[in-house]
């Protein structure tokens, strides 16, 4: 395991050891709104500074983009930290949570990380090294059509002008597939196409934390991760289609019709 994914894996378990604590507590937490439907507690900063301590301890000259506290730092090496990806469903006791962490060397997404602390599953990617969950190795699913896949979305809850089209393409999608999941954590969403219990996943105006790892792990599980344009920009437009070769062709070709003139950039 190389050094740095050996310093990610090592904070998330110890993150997701504070997230799981913090269960007995959830409702003496404090809460606070920092956007639109978009929530922040205590536990999120607890665990992300319980993240930044242990990079900072390994890798004092590394920058830091994390989700609550921002960027910290210039340096080519950068660690892109969401603590508690799902905090909504954390909240209301709902299990589907994890911890992601990936580190990005010169602009490319390197290793990865994503931990859910609940079922003790650690997904691990390092690039041209494979992806893992605990010590097994991953690959997305051979699934050639879209009839009877198992896909995930997610509702564009930010960004309620976008609710046009999101609903639109998922019209679109839903016909075709067996079905559709929405879980409430895009982290552990990914994950899950690159172990292959999702077929494919698709989703507007994701955080660079949401996404970063997820990213990494699916391509180093033989999967394809692109923007709506079939490009390689998602990780600053934050619109992705993640799935197999054929699958994931399938998801764009079928929600491009249906996407605003913005969206399609």
């Amino acid at each position: 395991m190389h050094p740095m994914l050996n310093i990610a894996v090592r904070a998330a378990r110890s993150a997701g050891n504070l997230i799981i604590r913090s269960l007995q507590h959830v409702d003496h937490l404090e809460i606070t709104t920092k956007g639109l439907n978009d929530f922040v507690t205590d536990v999120d900063r607890l665990a992300e500074q319980e993240i930044i301590n242990a990079i900072q301890k390994a890798y004092p000259e590394h920058a830091i983009m994390a989700e609550e506290s921002g960027l910290q730092g210039d340096n080519e090496t950068v660690w892109v930290i969401d603590p508690l990806d799902g905090t909504k469903n954390f909240l209301h006791g709902f299990p589907h949570y994890c911890v992601s962490i990936a580190i990005m060397v010169r602009g490319r997404i390197e290793h990865a990380v994503i931990y859910d602390p609940l079922r003790d599953e650690l997904f691990s990617a390092s690039r041209g090294d494979g992806a893992k969950l605990n010590d097994r190795r991953l690959r997305v699913t051979k699934r050639k059509e879209l009839a009877g896949a198992l896909l995930a979305t997610a509702f564009p809850f930010k960004y309620p002008q976008h609710l046009t089209s999101y609903m639109a393409t998922f019209g679109a999608v839903f016909p075709q597939v067996a079905d559709i999941r929405r879980t409430g954590s895009a982290a552990l969403d990914l994950a899950y196409v690159a172990a292959g219990r999702l077929d494919g996943y698709w989703e507007i105006g994701l955080e660079k934390w949401d996404l970063a790892a997820g990213a990494l792990l699916i391509e180093e599980a033989g999967g394809v991760v692109s923007d709506f344009t079939g490009g390689d920009d998602y990780f600053n437009s934050g619109n992705l289609a993640v799935g197999n070769l054929r699958i994931q062709k399938q998801i764009l070709d079928s929600i491009k019709p249906h996407l605003s003139d913005e969206l399609k950039k």
